[in-house]
């Protein structure tokens, strides 16, 4: 794992066991605000990984159910932008961003496609693999317009983090519709990198 902040070498599941005993044991923060502090402070003032992952469980806490709305995208994108690594920004984007664009779609769809043209990369990929859980309710037209934003001949269409997820979001989509995505890698493919196309047919 790639990072300049160093580990404790806590494993995933011990740091999962620590952070639940003490969420039982303290009051979760009772208002929005003060969740997105408790976040935040934990995040931002971070000296180790594992810290950053606690900030995380945090922030999917199922006691903050009720505020994983569209004016919760402030804080995950916060999240996405500092973590700056797919590990972080790939499980805020599958367990926070997903969500609230599968049930606000007419609010964070335009949010969704402001990331794809974003000039940051992570920011980029959430856009991209944004709808991998959505199946069958996939907007087909923003994963268009997602994916055709970062290919190549693109300010980002040869990072690799970027030509991977464009080939994840099409195989993930070809579980639900494989047409759909043969007949795009065939109209688009000359746009797409090697790593793209063999993700997205990888299973067709």
């Amino acid at each position: 794992m790639k990072s300049e902040m160093p580990y404790r070498g806590i494993t995933s599941g011990e740091l999962t066991r620590l952070v639940r005993d003490v969420l039982a044991t303290t009051a979760f923060p009772p208002s929005r605000e003060e969740w997105v502090g408790a976040v935040r402070s934990l995040w931002d003032d971070a000296e180790f990984r594992e810290e950053r992952y606690a900030a995380t469980t945090l922030a999917q806490h199922r006691s903050a159910k009720t505020w994983q709305d569209p004016v919760a995208l402030a804080l995950h994108k916060h999240l996405i932008v500092t973590g700056a690594w797919w590990d972080h920004v790939d499980t805020v984007t599958s367990k926070s961003v997903s969500p609230i664009l599968a049930a606000h779609r007419p609010i964070v769809t335009p949010i969704m496609r402001a990331w794809a043209v974003s000039d940051d990369l992570w920011l980029r990929r959430a856009s991209i693999i944004s709808q991998l859980p959505h199946r069958e309710r996939t907007d087909t037209d923003l994963l268009t317009e997602a994916i055709l934003a970062s290919v190549e001949g693109t300010a980002y269409g040869r990072e690799f983090f970027v030509r991977k997820a464009i080939g994840w979001s099409l195989r993930q989509y070809a579980r639900t519709d494989a047409e759909w995505v043969e007949a795009f890698v065939a109209e688009h493919g000359d746009r797409l990198s090697g790593l793209s196309r063999r993700e997205a047919l990888k299973h067709l």
